[in-house]
């Protein structure tokens, strides 16, 4: 039997495991970070569900108005061209 290759793949059989391992330790760390963000963001999201509810409890906005209000202005914020948008969603229905 050569040693010499049993020795190298037992090397190669350790770094896939260090290198596993430390792959698992980095996707811990980055879900216990993105845990930690998503709990303090909670409240604002709780607090945007709640402005939603009272604008359509008194019946101030639609549902469906305060939708394409919310996708206006993050288009507006995005700096995106509505002409794009309506040749995408004409394409997509169908349109000629």
């Amino acid at each position: 039997m050569d040693l010499t290759l049993v020795s190298n793949e037992v090397v190669v059989e350790s770094q896939l495991s260090e290198t596993q391992d430390a792959k698992r330790q980095k996707v811990l760390e980055y879900i216990r970070s993105l845990k930690t963000i998503e709990d303090a963001i909670e409240p604002y999201a709780e607090q945007k569900r709640e402005l939603k509810a009272e604008f359509k409890e008194q019946g101030w906005l639609s549902g469906d108005e305060i939708s394409l209000a919310v996708k206006a202005y993050r288009m507006l914020k995005a700096d995106q061209d509505i002409d794009e948008l309506v040749e995408m969603f004409n394409f997509l229905r169908g349109d000629k």
